[in-house]
């Protein structure tokens, strides 16, 4: 394989010997007669090997080894220090300072060759771990970008921690459920790369603005967001944080999604969540309150927020009664229509 060669020596004739040597090996080679040229030349470009005479006029092998063992894009690069074999001091001193090996200024091909080639290839392994470490971290981070796109964020910590989030029940969480009004309808006479675009910005958006007032996005099913406050984090006034959430995902979308309109449902109460799934983990939520929240969402008019008495009763509102309704699993329930949050 074909390797790029630094060689260092103020000396014409053992620059040219090295030279020689190593372009039989079938490197290419670089000429410095002085560590400041080297240092130069190094910067410049990309090494694979430094064959370097410790003692030389204006910077010495010291020097050099010095620069390089500092500097973060050259303290990589092995080098081969020249010296006189009976100069073992300078030898021993250059190897404190991160030579990889030293040869004699006398040397012969065969050893040349022999410590040339270990240092090589010591570098090709060492290449190869970086490499890999690259890999590790890039997969790393792909794994928590997923993680991250379906599980919250407390939920990734314990995950991490304990390899496991144990699912439990929640007191007094609010949830937010929204969808799409004419959802299949569109999907039925629009083709679906646009149907995909739009619901794309839609939960972009939205993720914004649950983000935005503290609430936790769970999961989207087909057209279906579902939030929810007070869950995982902690939120001061989860009742509020989720109603002004729903009005401003109301107003959004039409503007997110090209005059598409949504219902929001709110509701507030117990909750069971946990993580499902072994291939893909799913963070979900499970109970009455998730129920009737969906049930609200279904008797929301288009483009409103419908909350049931629990959320009514927690704080001020601008809205009105919409009456009682008959809802499966909860008989009759007396479902608000929120227009607006008083100051």
């Amino acid at each position: 394989m074909n390797h790029k060669v630094l060689v260092v020596d103020d000396n014409s004739t053992s620059r040219l010997k090295m030279s020689m040597a190593a372009k039989k090996l079938g490197h290419e080679t670089s000429l410095a007669e002085d560590g400041l040229v080297a240092l130069e030349v190094l910067r410049q470009g990309t090494f694979d090997l430094v064959l370097l005479d410790i003692e030389m006029p204006n910077l010495d092998g010291y020097g050099v080894l010095t620069a390089m063992k500092n500097d973060p894009l050259l303290r990589d690069i092995p080098v081969i220090v020249i010296s006189a074999v009976d100069e073992m001091d300078n030898i021993v001193r250059a190897i404190e300072l991160g030579a990889q090996d030293f040869l004699p200024k006398n040397f012969e091909r065969v050893l040349f060759t022999a410590r040339v080639g270990a240092c090589l290839e010591n570098k090709r392994l060492l290449d190869q771990r970086a490499d890999h470490m690259v890999q590790i971290e890039t997969e790393r981070k792909r794994a928590d970008d997923l993680l991250h796109a379906t599980l919250p964020a407390a939920a990734i910590k314990e995950l991490k921690s304990t390899n496991q989030v144990q699912p439990r029940r929640y007191e007094n969480v609010v949830v937010l459920m929204a969808d799409v009004v004419g959802f299949t309808r569109f999907c039925d006479t629009n083709p679906p790369e646009d149907a995909v675009s739009r619901l794309e910005s839609l939960v972009s958006g939205f993720e914004e603005i649950t983000r935005s007032h503290g609430l936790e996005k769970i999961k989207t099913i087909g057209d279906a967001y579902m939030a929810t406050a007070g869950l995982l984090e902690r939120n001061a006034d989860p009742v509020i944080s989720a109603v002004r959430s729903a009005l401003e995902m109301v107003d959004a979308a039409p503007k997110l999604a090209s005059g598409w309109q949504v219902r929001v449902g709110l509701h507030c109460g117990p909750v069971v969540a946990g993580v499902i799934g072994k291939q893909q983990h799913l963070f979900d939520l499970w109970g009455d309150t998730v129920n009737t929240a969906a049930r609200l969402t279904g008797l929301a008019d288009q483009s409103s927020v419908c909350a049931s008495q629990v959320i009514w009763q927690n704080a001020a509102f601008d809205g009105q009664s919409m009456g009682t309704f008959e809802v499966k699993g909860k008989g009759a329930l007396e479902v608000f229509k929120i227009t607006g949050t008083l100051p």
